[in-house]
C-alpha cells in the first residue's frame, strides 16, 4: 500500500511540475485587457496576416517533408527487410545520426556547400533554398520516420506479401503501392504527425537559410510582444498535443481492427 502511494505521489509531483507552467502561461496569454479574462491575446495572433503566411508556409513544407520522408523511407525500410537484413544496424545508425549531430551544423554545412560561389549556388535562389530546407527537415524527421515504418513493417510477412504479388504479376512500384503501403499505413502516419510537429515549431534551418517560417515568427513575436507570445506557445504546444493524440487514436483503431480481424 506505501508503495503505490508513493506512485501515485510521484506522478503527481511530476504531473504539477509539467502543468503547472503550462497552466501560467495560458493564463498569462488571457491577460491582455487589464482586470478581465480574455482571448484578445489569441484573436490578435490569429488575425496577424504574418501569423497567417509563415504558418501556412510551414504547414506547406511539413506536407512536402512528409510526402519526401515516404517516398525514401518506405521503400528503403522495404527493401532493407526484404532484400538486405545484415546492413539494417548500419542504417539504423545512419538514421540516428540526426539526432546526435545539431541541426546548426548541418545548416552551416549546406551553406558552405551550396552558397553562391560554390559549384551548386542554391542558397542564391528562392527555389533552391527551399529545396535545401525540405531535404534538411527530411534530415530532422528521418529517425522517427524510419522507426515508425520500421516498426510497421515487423508486424507484417513482408516476403510473403511480395512473394503472392509477384505472383499475380505485379511489378515493384505496384507492390509498394497497393500493398505494402497500405499494411504500414497507420506507422507512416505516426511518422508523420510527428514530422509535421517538428516541421512547425523548427527554428534553426529557417533562420540562417533567412527564409519566413513559422519557428523564425515565434521568436521574433516573443522579442517583441508581451501577450501575445504565450498566446501562440499555447497554439503551438496544441498542435503538438493535437498530433501526439491522433497518433494514439489512430494506433488505438488499428490494433482493434486487427484483433476483430
Amino acid at each position: 500500500m506505501r508503495g503505490r502511494l508513493w506512485s501515485i505521489a510521484v506522478v503527481l509531483i511530476g504531473a504539477l511540475y509539467f502543468f503547472l507552467p503550462l497552466i501560467g502561461m495560458f493564463e498569462f496569454s488571457l491577460r491582455m485587457k487589464r482586470g478581465v479574462y480574455s482571448f484578445e491575446a489569441y484573436r490578435v495572433v490569429l488575425g496577424d496576416p504574418h501569423f497567417q503566411q509563415t504558418f501556412g508556409y510551414s504547414v506547406v513544407l511539413a506536407l512536402l517533408t512528409i510526402v519526401l520522408g515516404v517516398l525514401i523511407v518506405v521503400p528503403t525500410a522495404y527493401w532493407i527487410r526484404l532484400r538486405l537484413p545484415s546492413i539494417r544496424p548500419v542504417v539504423e545508425f545512419v538514421t540516428l545520426l540526426p539526432l546526435v549531430i545539431p541541426p546548426i551544423v548541418i545548416v552551416f554545412g549546406y551553406i558552405r556547400i551550396y552558397n553562391t560561389s560554390s559549384w551548386l549556388p542554391l542558397t542564391g535562389s528562392w527555389l533552391g533554398t527551399n529545396l535545401l530546407i525540405l531535404f534538411g527537415y527530411a534530415t530532422l524527421s528521418l529517425p522517427y520516420m524510419y522507426r515508425a515504418v520500421d516498426t510497421g513493417l515487423r508486424t507484417i510477412d513482408v516476403a510473403t506479401l511480395t512473394e503472392a504479388a509477384q505472383s499475380l504479376g505485379a511489378g515493384w512500384g505496384r507492390i509498394l503501392a497497393t500493398v505494402i503501403l497500405p499494411n504500414v499505413f497507420v506507422s507512416v502516419l505516426s511518422g508523420a504527425f510527428l514530422t509535421f510537429a517538428i516541421v512547425i515549431g523548427e527554428y534553426v534551418f529557417a533562420a540562417l537559410l533567412n527564409l519566413d517560417t513559422f519557428g523564425p515568427y515565434m521568436v521574433w513575436m516573443g522579442s517583441n510582444r508581451a501577450y501575445e507570445p504565450s498566446a501562440l506557445a499555447v497554439i503551438a504546444f496544441a498542435i503538438t498535443w493535437a498530433c501526439m493524440a491522433l497518433i494514439q487514436l489512430l494506433t488505438h483503431f488499428s490494433t482493434f481492427a486487427k484483433a476483430r480481424r
